[in-house]
């Protein structure tokens, strides 16, 4: 415990001792007889849905949060995790799966909850603009990279095999598609002029016909990386970092040009408010903001969005030629349809390729 993350907390836990005990209680790391009997307030149970790549951050995080509030507010605070990609998890949630907090893959999930009207305050008041991690698009590529993948234009290749999710239920197939779409668009796709649509579209078509595995979540993709399916996996940076921190041989490539994923969170504040659980949701929030949490993100290859932690940890991260953000693209409100919707530009191709 560091003086810093007790200071993250300090306000929202006086309102926390004010309202009491909250929330129901499950048996999990304390029996709550023990529990209540030792602090004189029931456990509190805190529901997490979260998209799946940052699961093992979230392993370290939570039991840190847990002492905290163990400590300040003499509460037990039981986490009930669910990790989806990031679509299926905030449909899920609109759908009526109570998630106290969400952390998603992109900014465009959170609207839906919101719009849904689950999410009624300004999720986005604070200094990160309600990000908490950041990422890039990137390619995991077979030890050596015997298939010469180096940039964007490879991935077209005759006989070049791809995984990349589906962006139907996953956050992190959006993400990739706007990179590869971005990047064409922009001029860093051998063949492809830049500003031409028509030609990025196709190309966008060129690399999806190669593409022979489309998992729900990016998890699921770079699992089956794992097990030998495929040439490359376009993925998240991160999950390729984490895979490699945990023992496994395959190499990444960042291409010229991609896209810098914005990881938002937010409290779901109809649920938080009906479980009784506001004031430790917004604390885990605050805590997940700290210098602390941010750290152990960078520690799991995601990038900060603190941007003294980014700076003392830029060594990890190279430098991209050409980063752009979803503002190229005139934000998610303007994206999503463009792309995604039933007669965007990705469904569009898609259908296309499925015709022939």
């Amino acid at each position: 415990m560091t003086t810093r993350s007790i200071a993250a907390l300090s306000l929202l836990l006086v309102l926390s001792l004010a309202l009491g005990a909250c929330g129901g209680s499950t048996a999990q790391p304390a029996p709550a007889s023990d529990a209540t009997a030792a602090t004189g307030q029931k456990p509190a149970t805190l529901i997490l849905g979260a998209y799946t790549t940052p699961r093992e951050a979230y392993g370290e995080l939570i039991p840190i949060f847990r002492q905290l509030w163990q400590e300040q507010a003499g509460q037990d605070v039981v986490f009930e995790e669910s990790y989806l990609g990031s679509g299926a998890q905030s449909r899920a949630i609109v759908e009526g799966f109570e998630a106290d907090v969400t952390a998603l893959s992109l900014e465009a999930d959170v609207n839906r909850i919101q719009q849904a009207g689950l999410i009624t305050g300004d999720w986005k008041n604070n200094p990160s603009n309600g990000m908490v991690s950041n990422s890039i698009v990137v390619f995991a590529v077979r030890e050596g990279n015997p298939k010469g993948i180096q940039d964007w234009a490879d991935l077209a290749k005759p006989g070049v095999q791809i995984l990349t999710p589906n962006p139907k239920t996953s956050g992190g197939a959006m993400w990739n598609i706007l990179a590869l779409y971005g990047a064409a668009l922009r001029g860093y796709v051998d063949g492809v002029p830049a500003g031409d649509e028509a030609a990025a579209t196709e190309f966008m078509k060129a690399v999806f016909r190669n593409v022979t595995v489309m998992d729900k979540g990016a998890r699921e993709s770079i699992t089956n990386f794992e097990k030998g399916v495929g040439d490359v996996a376009i993925t998240y940076e991160n999950e390729v970092l984490v895979a490699q921190q945990q023992g496994q041989s395959y190499d990444m490539v960042i291409p010229r040009s991609t896209i810098l994923i914005e990881n938002p969170l937010a409290v779901v504040d109809a649920y938080a408010d009906k479980h009784g659980t506001r004031a430790i949701a917004d604390a885990f929030v605050s805590f997940l903001l700290s210098r602390q949490a941010q750290e152990i993100f960078a520690q799991h290859g995601l990038r900060s969005v603190d941007s003294s932690v980014a700076e003392a940890t830029q060594s990890q991260y190279p430098p991209v030629e050409d980063q752009f953000t979803i503002e190229y693209f005139g934000g998610w409100d303007q994206a999503t349809p463009r792309f995604f919707g039933d007669e965007g530009v990705f469904t569009q191709a898609l259908l296309d390729i499925q015709s022939q």
